[in-house]
């Protein structure tokens, strides 16, 4: 340990003895020119899994859109997206997710033909799930 980290320390330890605090003690590194490296773990990514129950349905006929939801607090709301052109569109369906991460919502399509759907929440987006309406 170098000489003035040295003076530092003992003068640090001696003042706060004096003045009634509590002892602090100091830990020089081995060497004080190398950084320690920092590891930090970031927190996981929110995803999401989706499924169909039905892969064809009539125009207006209920099916089910469920599926597993991680990095997303218990209580947060999922929606179904519905891709109409080049954009993704909210429908009115959503649900919330359940304390063990899983979801089921509850859906009707109008539009005939394939329909891609997805499930958005927390920052993350299902894969496309397809649904041909007759």
């Amino acid at each position: 340990m170098n000489r003035a980290l040295r003076y530092v320390a003992v003068g640090a330890i001696t003042l706060s003895l004096l003045g009634g605090g509590v002892a602090v003690a100091f830990a020089a590194p081995a060497d004080l020119h190398s950084p320690t490296p920092i590891t930090a773990t970031a927190p996981a990514a929110a995803s999401l899994t989706a499924k169909a129950s039905a892969t064809t349905v009539n125009a207006w006929q209920e099916f089910r859109i469920s599926g597993i939801a991680k990095g997303i607090a218990a209580g947060s709301k999922v929606t179904v997206q519905q891709k109409q052109g080049a954009k993704w569109v909210a429908l009115p369906a959503q649900t919330p997710v359940n304390a063990t991460g899983a979801y089921a919502v509850r859906v009707k399509l109008g539009l005939k033909g394939v329909n891609q759907l997805r499930i958005a929440g927390g920052n993350a987006v299902s894969p496309v799930v397809s649904v041909t309406v007759r």
